[in-house]
């Protein structure tokens, strides 16, 4: 980036200590103000005044209560320098040059201004409403996050932009940044196009010295561009805005996200059936085919929690409407789809068809709620419906309607509502005439933040018409924050193996930027599946946050049986696995909503101080204890998977290995190489049942992976009624399991908490030993022993304590 007529703010000329940091003189050609507040001991606010005005809430991304926070910290000055330290970290602002340095109690660099070779330092520099910070880093160093991006899971030796785009929208042809060489990826279906969906400036910095990382975002929605491919320095540049940036001083990358994620908010517990396998398609469904898809999951005995409805459902394309001639009834087919276990979503774009007559637009109209130009016209796009309107949600007057919009839309009895075109998708009319706020504010400012305000209004929409029910929204588009109210996926992907390969680093790089609700089109969107691509699909997908099929119109069917009984066969084996998982997938979604860990994670958010972790992106870890490696490449029956330390357990074969090394794992097409961690236990339903719905088992298995190590772990399995909100206020049952290890002795001990809940009917526990011969067992009474490695537990909700010698 050329930053030649940027101009630098060259020196202190004061500062004063406030109650919560410092508040420092900026000049000579920008006399602006740098305030410092100290948050918490790991995390420090910086901020720079325009006009020597500061904007508290630049975007609606920050939900922390930062009001009353309050953190011990102490201010050093003298002529050079002045510093303000806390018990984690140091903050330096120096004089003249106006450079910032921050550390690590034990000295180690989270940042360093880069300084030219005029002496120039890039603390910030401006140039009109743009800004741009340069900072020092080593060839070697290592950067992840900015969330949805293709390409290597490391982002060092690529630039990239922060603008939510439609990816595979016409208009966005030619690209929009550059790679490492300069080059334009032109082609919007490359595994490195960029921008994508969702922007969310949050990123890690890991130097080559240490495994030390430090967390930067940057709360800023305007559009923005991030170098990562200079050998000595670092920028980020935004096109407008105030500068607001947090630091986190880690050093590890899960300190850091559940800092990030205090921040600006972690999920809630999703309801159950989310966590299903979801059959979607953009297809010009009938009711009666819709009620015969059903039927045909059913008598396939495919495992199917959701059944999704693209915008042919509706009325010339407009929004909450029923197209009455293809759905006459679509109350009593919904009804008739949830009495065989399934529920039921459809889209909701933000465009509105801009036609009198139509309620919507009227009303919306009427209360002043679409955005306008500048002139004060109602903004005109082209989308689905022809010329379109848009919600205008910054204000929350249209937030408020939108809500009654939906929550009108789904007494119907959907369960859900699906956000798509909400980047915002404006066809080919361009969105900069879009003004927000009533027309007061430029579209730059709120573009990224769209998608992010629509399902602010939707998830009001939806807890007013189900109080009582935990809500879900799926967005095509995001930015920091968007995880309170939605999962996202990850768009229009096409039918290609390198497609597969590149949903696992950018579900990653979502994951470790606060969203771990997660998932891509298996199969592919666009183009034309395979049965071999679509058996690999699902083996992967299966084993995601967000689990469903989905591809586009004028494709070639990809359902789980188009391609014959046996690809049948494999793929319902994968969703299987997915349903006996459950108890699992959901306790490690319990843990991101308590922590913000990812579900879908990398090695190195585990094995941080493991470098051969830093540039591994095609396997990964599901939840704390299983390690995936994909297969994604067309006729692979084996592949190279690295273990990191400690036991590991393949899962199809019972295998046993040492961590720290690469194997090779046979990958025949009934099943991808799955690894159980040692010391871990993880709770499985004894069959898949057709759906999550009124599903709740007598016999829970524990499956306990013996490590080789002498240890001490933990694992939970958390019981309850899986759509309500009585878990906050204890309607729960969550068993915490202790494993320990020492030499041939293996102890299990269970602590029960929780009020319960009236559907629960467990009765035992079916406890399976992986990795030893037990010799003796002894506990509880009401413990019988099965086959030589497993028994049963009747333990009702008591805690109980197990004690084994191995062999």
């Amino acid at each position: 980036m050329n930053t030649t007529f940027f101009q630098c703010i060259d020196r202190v000329t004061g500062f004063q200590t406030t109650g919560r940091g410092i508040e420092v003189e900026l000049g000579t050609h920008e006399h602006e103000m740098l305030r410092v507040d100290v948050l918490c001991d790991d995390v420090i606010r910086l901020k720079i005044s325009r006009n020597r005005v500061f904007d508290e809430t630049p975007t609606h991304a920050v939900c922390a209560d930062l009001v009353n926070v309050q953190a011990g910290f102490s201010v050093e000055n003298n002529d050079k320098e002045i510093t303000v330290r806390t018990s984690a970290m140091s903050l330096t602002v120096y004089r003249e040059p106006f450079v910032i340095e921050a550390r690590r109690a034990d000295g180690s660099f989270l940042l360093q201004t880069h300084v030219d070779n005029e002496g120039r330092g890039w603390a910030y520099a401006t140039l009109n409403d743009e800004f741009v910070v340069r900072r020092r880093c080593k060839r070697e160093d290592a950067f992840y996050g900015l969330g949805e991006k293709t390409g290597r899971f490391n982002r060092r030796g690529r630039n990239f932009a922060l603008w939510n785009s439609d990816v595979l929208s016409p208009s966005l042809a030619g690209g929009i940044t550059d790679t490492s060489d300069g080059s334009l990826p032109t082609d919007p279906t490359s595994t490195e196009f960029d921008p994508y969906y969702i922007s969310i400036p949050f990123f890690y910095h890991m130097p080559i010295q240490n495994a030390a990382m430090s967390g930067f975002f940057i709360d800023n929605s305007y559009r923005g561009r991030f170098e990562w491919v200079n050998p000595e320095e670092y920028l980020f540049h935004f096109e407008g805005g105030q500068y607001t940036e947090y630091l986190f001083a880690g050093p590890s990358m899960r300190d850091i996200l559940a800092s990030y994620t205090w921040l600006t908010g972690r999920i809630s517990p999703p309801p159950l059936w989310s966590l299903g396998y979801h059959q979607c398609r953009w297809f010009a469904y009938t009711q009666e085919k819709v009620e015969a898809l059903a039927e045909k999951m059913r008598s396939s005995e495919i495992p199917c929690d959701v059944i999704w409805l693209d915008i042919d459902h509706m009325d010339g394309y407009r929004v909450f409407t029923w197209d009455r001639k293809r759905f006459p009834t679509p109350e009593e087919m919904i009804a008739r789809l949830r009495g065989d276990g399934f529920r039921v979503v459809t889209i909701i774009d933000p465009g509105v068809k801009y036609e009198h007559g139509y309620a919507v637009f009227d009303e919306a109209v009427q209360r002043d709620v679409l955005c306008k130009t500048e002139g004060g016209a109602i903004y005109l796009g082209q989308v689905w419906p022809g010329r379109t309107a848009f919600p205008d949600f910054v204000k929350p007057e249209a937030r408020k309607w939108w809500g009654e919009l939906n929550a009108k839309h789904v007494r119907s009895g959907l369960s859900g509502i699906w956000n798509d075109m909400n980047e915002p998708a404006t066809g080919d009319i361009p969105d900069g005439a879009m003004r927000f706020d009533g027309g007061r504010a430029p579209h730059a400012r709120y573009h990224n933040q769209y998608a992010l305000l629509m399902a602010m209004g939707t998830v009001e929409g939806l807890l007013a018409a189900m109080p009582d029910k935990r809500t879900f929204v799926l967005s095509r588009a995001g930015s920091a924050g968007i995880q309170r109210y939605a999962a996202n996926w990850l768009g229009d992907n096409m039918s290609r193996w390198e497609h597969l390969w590149m949903g696992i680093p950018m579900a990653l790089g979502l994951g470790i930027s606060g969203q771990p609700f997660v998932g891509a089109d298996i199969g592919g969107f666009m183009e034309n599946s395979n049965p071999e691509l679509l058996v690999r699909w699902y083996q992967y997908g299966a084993l995601t946050p967000f689990c469903w099929n989905h591809n586009s119109a004028n494709q070639a069917d990809q359902y789980p049986w188009v391609f014959g009984e046996i690809v049948e066969k494999l793929c319902k084996a994968a969703i299987d696995l997915r349903y006996r998982l459950m108890p699992y997938i959901y306790a490690s979604f319990c843990q991101a909503a308590e922590t913000g860990s990812p579900v879908q994670r990398p090695l190195l958010f585990d094995f941080q101080s493991d470098l051969t972790t830093r540039e591994i992106d095609d396997e990964y870890l599901f939840g704390d204890a299983l390690l995936v490696a994909p297969i994604y490449t067309e006729g692979c029956t084996e592949r190279q998977v690295y273990l990191p330390a400690g036991t590991w357990h393949h899962w199809q074969t019972g295998e046993v290995f040492s961590g720290k090394q690469f194997v090779v794992a046979a990958a025949p097409m009934d099943y991808i190489p799955v690894y159980a961690r040692g010391g871990t236990i993880i709770p499985m339903w004894p069959s898949a049942p057709k759906s999550t719905m009124d599903y709740h088992p007598t016999t829970i298995e524990l499956h306990v992976f013996l490590p080789r190590e002498d240890s001490v772990t933990r694992s939970f399995l958390q019981e309850d009624d899986g759509q309500s909100f009585a878990i906050r206020e204890g309607g729960f049952w969550r068993t915490e399991f202790v494993l320990r290890k020492d030499g041939a002795r293996v102890r299990i001990e269970a602590t029960v908490s929780g009020k319960g809940y009236p559907e629960f009917r467990r009765e035992r526990f079916a406890i399976v030993i992986h990795g030893g011969k037990v010799t003796n067992l002894t506990g509880v009474d009401n413990l019988h022993r099965l086959t030589a490695d497993s028994f049963e537990l009747i333990p009702g909700t008591a805690d109980f304590s197990i004690e084994m010698d191995l062999t």
